[in-house]
Protein backbone atom coordinates (compact mmCIF):
# COMPACT_ATOMS: atom_id res chain seq x y z
CA UNK A 1 0.00 0.00 0.00
CA UNK A 2 1.30 3.36 -0.93
CA UNK A 3 1.98 5.45 2.17
CA UNK A 4 1.99 9.06 0.41
CA UNK A 5 -1.89 9.71 0.06
CA UNK A 6 -2.64 8.94 3.77
CA UNK A 7 0.43 10.86 4.86
CA UNK A 8 -0.65 13.67 2.60
CA UNK A 9 -4.18 13.76 4.43
CA UNK A 10 -2.19 14.08 8.03
CA UNK A 11 0.13 16.82 6.73
CA UNK A 12 -3.54 18.42 6.04
CA UNK A 13 -4.20 17.86 9.48
CA UNK A 14 -1.50 19.55 10.61
CA UNK A 15 -1.69 22.44 8.79
CA UNK A 16 -5.46 22.54 10.19
CA UNK A 17 -3.88 22.43 13.82
CA UNK A 18 -1.39 25.28 12.50
CA UNK A 19 -4.09 27.41 11.65
CA UNK A 20 -5.95 26.65 14.99
CA UNK A 21 -2.66 28.01 17.05
CA UNK A 22 -1.76 24.46 18.08
CA UNK A 23 2.06 22.53 17.20
CA UNK A 24 1.17 21.48 13.62
CA UNK A 25 1.31 17.65 13.86
CA UNK A 26 -1.46 15.58 12.33
CA UNK A 27 -2.36 12.27 12.40
CA UNK A 28 -5.05 9.66 10.19
CA UNK A 29 -5.58 6.31 11.55
CA UNK A 30 -6.47 3.48 8.48
CA UNK A 31 -7.97 0.06 8.15
CA UNK A 32 -8.77 -1.53 5.44
CA UNK A 33 -7.32 1.42 3.31
CA UNK A 34 -9.68 3.68 4.61
CA UNK A 35 -9.28 6.77 7.13
CA UNK A 36 -11.59 6.34 9.76
CA UNK A 37 -9.95 9.03 12.52
CA UNK A 38 -8.42 12.07 11.68
CA UNK A 39 -7.20 14.80 13.93
CA UNK A 40 -4.39 17.26 15.18
CA UNK A 41 -2.28 18.39 18.16
CA UNK A 42 -4.92 20.28 20.33
CA UNK A 43 -3.83 20.49 23.62
CA UNK A 44 -3.68 24.36 23.97
CA UNK A 45 -7.42 24.16 22.40
CA UNK A 46 -8.48 21.56 24.53
CA UNK A 47 -6.84 22.67 27.47
CA UNK A 48 -5.60 18.98 27.77
CA UNK A 49 -1.99 17.50 28.32
CA UNK A 50 -2.76 14.51 26.26
CA UNK A 51 -4.61 16.07 23.43
CA UNK A 52 -1.87 14.53 20.81
CA UNK A 53 -2.45 13.74 17.33
CA UNK A 54 -1.94 10.17 17.59
CA UNK A 55 -4.34 10.02 21.16
CA UNK A 56 -6.98 11.84 19.42
CA UNK A 57 -7.46 9.52 16.49
CA UNK A 58 -7.11 6.16 18.90
CA UNK A 59 -9.83 7.81 20.73
CA UNK A 60 -11.89 8.48 17.49
CA UNK A 61 -11.26 5.71 15.76
CA UNK A 62 -11.79 3.52 19.28
CA UNK A 63 -15.59 4.75 19.61
CA UNK A 64 -15.78 4.46 15.83
CA UNK A 65 -15.02 0.64 16.34
CA UNK A 66 -16.64 0.01 19.79
CA UNK A 67 -13.39 -1.79 21.02
CA UNK A 68 -9.82 0.07 22.06
CA UNK A 69 -8.07 -2.82 20.37
CA UNK A 70 -7.25 -1.36 17.27
CA UNK A 71 -5.37 -4.28 15.27
CA UNK A 72 -6.17 -3.39 11.78
CA UNK A 73 -4.99 -0.17 12.05
CA UNK A 74 -2.44 1.91 10.35
CA UNK A 75 -1.17 5.38 12.00
CA UNK A 76 0.06 7.87 10.14
CA UNK A 77 1.55 11.12 11.57
CA UNK A 78 3.87 13.72 10.26
CA UNK A 79 6.02 13.67 13.41
CA UNK A 80 7.63 10.78 15.08
CA UNK A 81 5.53 9.66 18.46
CA UNK A 82 6.22 10.99 21.72
CA UNK A 83 6.64 8.47 24.34
CA UNK A 84 3.47 9.09 25.91
CA UNK A 85 2.12 8.33 22.36
CA UNK A 86 4.11 5.22 21.61
CA UNK A 87 2.69 3.75 25.13
CA UNK A 88 -1.33 4.75 23.99
CA UNK A 89 -0.17 3.39 20.45
CA UNK A 90 0.71 -0.37 22.17
CA UNK A 91 -2.11 -0.56 24.14
CA UNK A 92 -4.30 -0.03 20.94
CA UNK A 93 -2.31 -2.78 19.91
CA UNK A 94 -2.71 -1.00 16.48
CA UNK A 95 -0.17 -2.62 13.44
CA UNK A 96 1.65 -0.07 12.59
CA UNK A 97 2.96 3.45 12.59
CA UNK A 98 4.42 5.37 10.16
CA UNK A 99 5.48 9.22 10.33
CA UNK A 100 7.11 11.80 8.63
CA UNK A 101 9.73 13.39 10.39
CA UNK A 102 12.18 12.69 13.11
CA UNK A 103 11.69 14.71 16.82
CA UNK A 104 15.12 14.52 17.94
CA UNK A 105 13.75 16.21 21.30
CA UNK A 106 10.93 13.87 22.11
CA UNK A 107 10.83 11.18 19.43
CA UNK A 108 10.61 7.86 21.30
CA UNK A 109 10.20 5.80 18.58
CA UNK A 110 14.42 6.25 17.53
CA UNK A 111 15.44 9.52 18.27
CA UNK A 112 15.48 9.90 22.23
CA UNK A 113 13.97 6.51 23.17
CA UNK A 114 13.14 3.42 21.36
CA UNK A 115 9.98 2.93 23.45
CA UNK A 116 9.29 -0.26 21.38
CA UNK A 117 12.62 -2.08 23.14
CA UNK A 118 11.24 -1.61 26.61
CA UNK A 119 11.16 -4.73 28.56
CA UNK A 120 7.58 -5.83 29.84
CA UNK A 121 5.92 -4.81 26.69
CA UNK A 122 2.78 -6.79 26.02
CA UNK A 123 2.31 -5.27 21.98
CA UNK A 124 5.02 -4.23 19.49
CA UNK A 125 3.97 -2.74 16.27
CA UNK A 126 5.60 -1.94 12.51
CA UNK A 127 7.16 1.24 11.89
CA UNK A 128 7.97 2.91 8.49
CA UNK A 129 9.53 6.62 8.69
CA UNK A 130 10.47 8.98 6.53
CA UNK A 131 7.22 9.30 4.21
CA UNK A 132 7.15 12.53 3.41
CA UNK A 133 9.69 13.39 5.71
CA UNK A 134 10.93 17.23 4.25
CA UNK A 135 7.37 18.30 3.59
CA UNK A 136 6.60 17.09 7.56
CA UNK A 137 9.48 18.97 8.71
CA UNK A 138 9.13 22.09 7.06
CA UNK A 139 6.11 22.24 8.55
CA UNK A 140 6.84 22.08 11.89
CA UNK A 141 10.24 23.68 11.84
CA UNK A 142 8.72 26.71 10.45
CA UNK A 143 5.92 27.04 12.87
CA UNK A 144 8.88 27.05 15.87
CA UNK A 145 10.95 29.80 13.49
CA UNK A 146 7.95 31.85 13.77
CA UNK A 147 7.15 31.53 17.21
CA UNK A 148 10.89 32.35 18.37
CA UNK A 149 10.39 35.34 15.68
CA UNK A 150 7.47 36.95 17.44
CA UNK A 151 8.74 35.87 20.74
CA UNK A 152 5.62 33.91 21.50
Amino acid sequence: MAHEPFMQAALEEARRGLAAGEVPIGAVLVVDGRIVARAFNQPIGAVDPTAHAEIRVLREAARAAGNYRLIEATVYVTVEPCLMCVGALVHARVREVVYGAAEPKTGALVSTVRGLELPGLNHRFAVTSGVLEEQSRTLIQEFFREKRASGR
